[in-house]
């Protein structure tokens, strides 16, 4: 697996640089930046207009992609904020819905409680001089769950009808689904994060 995935970067993506003013970079901090605007629109029921708000966020990452790969402008930086904000929608999207009474809070929770325990990880392992651990499927799968699920959701808010009604229901199911593959790829990162600080312990 590690030299197929050697073999696709050098194909697809050019090596990481360390550089910070990039246009995809720039991209991705404007993402960031709406991140609170589409979560006061939904937690305001705006949905329409949130939703629009969130498919251009959504299309302005699969540009920063493209043009990083395609004009050699993959950083290190980059790297960094396009999970970030992924993370970032997820969290205020759903506390927007828990605050319009559209998802509970308990889901909430959950999600908050995943994010602190990967943070307070990254920290530890920034502090042994690890970067960030590889993603796995899981949380691939989850990420794409939740970023699917989130505005399926908020749509099927904008009506009253039996249609909208079950639309709801299957949304909610796929956002207790991303949240439990979210978990999932938590508890498999934090296994592994604690294994490397084991084995920097019995080295020291």
């Amino acid at each position: 697996m590690a030299l197929i995935d050697r073999i696709s970067r050098s194909r697809y993506s050019p090596e990481p640089r360390s550089v910070i003013l990039t246009v995809p970079n720039v991209i991705s901090l404007l993402r960031i930046l709406s991140i609170p605007l589409i979560a006061y629109l939904v937690a305001n029921r705006h949905l329409i207009i949130s939703l629009v708000v969130m498919l251009i966020s959504a299309l302005s990452d699969g540009v920063d992609g493209i043009i990083a790969r395609r004009f050699n402008q993959v950083s290190k930086l980059g790297q960094i904020l396009d999970p970030v904000a992924d993370r970032l929608l997820i969290l205020c999207s759903v506390l927007a819905l828990s605050i319009a009474s559209i998802l509970p809070w308990w889901l909430l929770a959950l999600v908050g409680a995943r994010d602190v325990l990967m943070g307070l990880l990254v920290l530890a392992l920034a502090q042994h001089d690890y970067g960030p651990l590889p993603v796995h499927f899981a949380g691939k799968t989850g990420t794409a769950v939740l970023m699917l699920a989130i505005p399926a959701l908020i749509f099927a808010d904008v009506g009253t009808s039996a249609f909208f009604r079950f639309f709801h229901l299957v949304a909610l199911a796929a956002v207790i689904w991303g949240v439990g593959l979210y978990w999932l790829a938590g508890l498999i990162y934090a296994r592994q994060g604690i294994g490397l600080l084991r084995q920097d312990r019995h080295h020291d």
